[in-house]
């Protein structure tokens, strides 16, 4: 058969194959594929990370900037691609791409992600993100515009508006990050999840060639005339359009960041986390891109200044409840804000002819609001404060707004009480600063404040411009009065917020990372009088399982007298620098230099400056560190990371708990500090044990029958090579010996570097 017979034998195959119902599916299965390895290797690869940060939040963060800049760099070349070259090379050109991707897969960290340096390490991390899973997650990223541009181009009765398509894929990407924390890291290793993902891409490619055939210039040239005509009709896109629809996606994308960094900073840094806002952003997607959206407009532009006002009001309080509120409203705020930006950029989208450039401009702004919410805000902001601010900023963005603003007198009022309400919630600022209301008053004040604003903002449900002006008034009072966000001294850093404050009846001084305790100093006794030496309190009372360990290990190793050779990974407060002697040696990790910073200031806490002025700190992950010292045996190491609930995994797991007992005298104990309010780490590291034969645990659960009240109970696991050393703390109350599983028990799977449950630990620990 002639080459001339094969072409046209092929070319009638293809006209077949391209009834409307398959070219359909055949685009929408590439979309949904696309979307759902877009935002599969997301959590994966930030897993990968996140052991060498500290398990710190900001690895989402920043993160999540980095694949919203490649997914910009995706849309720029799909639109380069789509407006710059023939289009039936277009096809090949990107399947030539993809091909050099897989080339980069299975993807993993590079060879220089071992050594992070201290502290900052935003622009390391990217770097990390670039090199590892730079190349394959750009070539998908171009997909979603290039392959609704190309089902544009099909002649199906639908190409005329693809949008939809958008979201449509959006549902991918939704059951993606769905089926992480359930079905895919409960059960699977990184090694795994990311060969999966390498299978998925290889069949991506396939099914994007099948697409590219379908939509040869050659088989579709009336369909695309038609286009090309309608086009042309079109209005032409200017430069206001292009900053429209950049500011109304920079505003869900900071918020979806600065949201995430607000939860995870109080609960947990694990990808399940990350994953929930996340997935209600994609949700908005396929709710509101469509010709009629699942929920009216309509409503939710009444039910946004509520739920930012609600939002706002819980972080201004104080009360014990308030954090709650700022939970479920924020989650709500920030859903609906998001939806009412997303619709109003469907309602300005272009014509199909400027699609690839709508998703290109509509990227951008999602790198914009990323960026300042995970690099700037950090810089400028000590507390979380972006949040608010871009929830305001999401109110100002609603269409009515507009309209409200032509009316000179309602544009005149809504100004005039914004500007009297700030300049005096300002002058309240001032005389709280100065000393002139006191702090208890100061407190009920501004709650005040914030409830009558809250009042005001449902009383001009009608008055959208007036509404806007109180969130304003609001978001001036949360930043400048005392509230949940502002209090006490503040330092923020990459790994959080760190706030040092006084307890109501000033008898403690109290570290806070988050909202989290991490450490205080006892300034008064119970009767009030001032406590002259720095006394440790909270889980470090002198009673406590860690305080008493240093003893067990001084009596084991037969160093009563001095010689002593103690590591301490996590500073806090200091609190454990009072139990060292003058003639012992103590080495204190700590990942984070602000906390050394806060723990080291005499001005603030005096555990190190009076009790150990010459401590060794050694700055970066302790991990790394104590894997660099091979001739360092501890008599006494202390992993005290997990108090916050911003865990980092990567220190207990199999590998870091063999790593721990290496560096271990024959003597030594090795002590795991796992309080924890959300996660029941007592059985994680228990399971540990039970993993490595021929070492003895013992966890123990402060059970002091009468703590003082500046003390608190903690849950400590005590491990030792040699079962003599925990021979005394057999005994002590609350002490339980780590054994075998039950007869019948169903074994837990130990943690590992490729593979650990947060999500088990949490359910374990609310009794599921």
């Amino acid at each position: 058969m002639s080459t001339v017979a094969l072409r046209a034998t092929f070319a009638r195959g293809l006209l077949l194959a391209r009834d409307n119902a398959s070219v359909l599916a055949m685009f929408a299965t590439a979309l949904f594929l696309s979307a759902l390895l877009l935002f599969s290797v997301q959590p994966i690869f930030a897993k990968m990370v996140l052991p060498k940060l500290g398990g710190s939040p900001a690895v989402w963060a920043v993160s999540m900037v980095f694949f919203q800049a490649m997914l910009l760099a995706g849309y720029g070349y799909a639109h380069l691609l789509n407006r710059h070259c023939p289009q039936r090379q277009v096809p090949l050109l990107h399947l030539t791409l993809m091909g050099v991707a897989s080339l980069a897969l299975p993807f993993g960290l590079p060879g220089f992600a071992n050594d992070p340096p201290a502290g900052d390490a935003y622009f390391w991390l990217m770097g990390v993100l670039t090199v590892g899973v730079g190349l394959p997650f750009f070539a998908v990223s171009a997909n979603a515009p290039l392959l609704q541009s190309w089902f544009a181009r099909s002649g199906h009765p639908q190409a005329n508006d693809p949008y939809f398509l958008y979201g449509a894929s959006n549902f991918g990407s939704l059951i993606a990050l769905l089926a992480y924390p359930i079905a895919i890291e409960p059960v699977l290793g990184l090694s795994q999840q990311a060969g999966i993902w390498t299978a998925g891409f290889l069949t991506l490619g396939m099914v994007i060639a099948i697409c590219g055939l379908l939509v040869l210039p050659a088989t579709n040239a009336v369909a695309t005339q038609a286009v090309t005509v309608e086009d042309t009709a079109a209005a032409s896109v200017t430069w206001t359009h292009c900053l429209t629809w950049v500011w109304l996606a920079a505003i869900p994308s900071g918020l979806l960041v600065s949201f995430t960094s607000y939860m995870t900073t109080d609960i947990a840094s694990a990808p399940f986390l990350w994953v929930i806002p996340l997935a209600l952003f994609l949700a908005t997607f396929i709710m509101v891109f469509r010709d009629r959206p699942m929920v009216p407009h309509h409503l939710l532009v009444r039910a946004q200044p509520v739920l930012v006002a609600m939002t706002m009001l819980g972080l201004s309080t104080s009360t014990s409840h308030s954090w709650l509120l700022v939970i479920c409203a924020g989650f709500a705020a920030f859903f609906v804000t998001t939806l009412v930006c997303h619709r109003e950029l469907y309602d300005q989208r272009p014509a199909s002819r400027d699609l690839t450039a709508f998703y290109m401009w509509m990227s951008l702004g999602g790198v914009l609001g990323g960026v300042f919410a995970a690099l700037i805000a950090p810089q400028i902001f000590n507390a979380i404060y972006e949040f608010p601010l871009l929830l305001l900023a999401g109110l100002a963005s609603r269409a009515g707004l507009a309209k409200a603003w032509e009316d000179l007198s309602e544009r005149r009022l809504s100004l005039q009480l914004a500007g009297g309400a700030v300049a005096f919630v300002l002058a309240l600022a001032a005389a709280i600063s100065v000393g002139v209301i006191g702090a208890a008053l100061a407190a009920k004040l501004s709650s005040m404040v914030a409830a009558a604003c809250a009042v005001y903002v449902l009383l001009f449900i009608e008055k959208p411009l007036r509404q806007t002006a109180i969130a304003l008034v609001l978001a001036v009072s949360l930043l400048s009065l005392p509230s949940n966000m502002n209090f006490g001294f503040a330092e923020r850093s990459f790994f959080g917020v760190h706030r040092v404050s006084l307890s109501a009846d000033k008898s403690m001084r109290m570290l806070f990372h988050g909202t989290t305790l991490h450490g205080a100093m006892q300034l008064k006794d119970e009767a009030g009088r001032t406590v002259e030496a720095p006394l440790p309190a909270t889980y470090y009372h002198p009673a406590s399982p860690m305080a008493r360990g240093v003893d067990v290990a001084r009596r084991a190793n037969g160093k009563t007298d001095g010689g002593l050779v103690v590591g301490s990974v996590g500073v806090g407060a200091g609190s454990m620098a009072c139990y060292a002697r003058a003639n012992e040696d103590w080495r204190f990790y700590e990942i984070d230099p602000v906390v050394v910073k806060l723990a080291r200031d005499p001005k603030l806490f005096t555990f190190f400056s009076r009790c150990r002025p010459d401590a060794a700190f050694v700055l970066g992950d302790a991990r790394l560190a104590l894997a660099k010292e091979p001739g360092t045996l501890f008599d006494y190491l202390l992993i005290d990371a997990f108090s916050s609930d911003s865990i980092p995994v990567h220190l207990l797991t199999k590998e870091a708990l063999e790593l721990y007992l290496s560096r271990l005298a024959p003597n030594g104990l090795l002590a795991f500090h796992v309080s924890n309010r959300h996660m029941d780490l007592d059985e994680v590291a228990s399971t540990l044990v039970r993993s490595i034969p021929g070492i003895n645990g013992v966890v123990v659960r402060d059970v002091v029958e009468k703590l003082s009240f500046a003390s608190t109970n903690s849950n400590v696991v005590l491990i030792a090579k040699s079962p003599a050393v925990l021979a005394d703390v057999s005994g002590w109350k609350g002490a339980t010996a780590i054994g075998p599983v039950k007869a019948g028990a169903k074994a837990d799977k130990p943690w590992t570097d490729d593979y650990s449950n947060v999500l088990g630990a949490i359910l374990r620990k609310n009794g599921y």
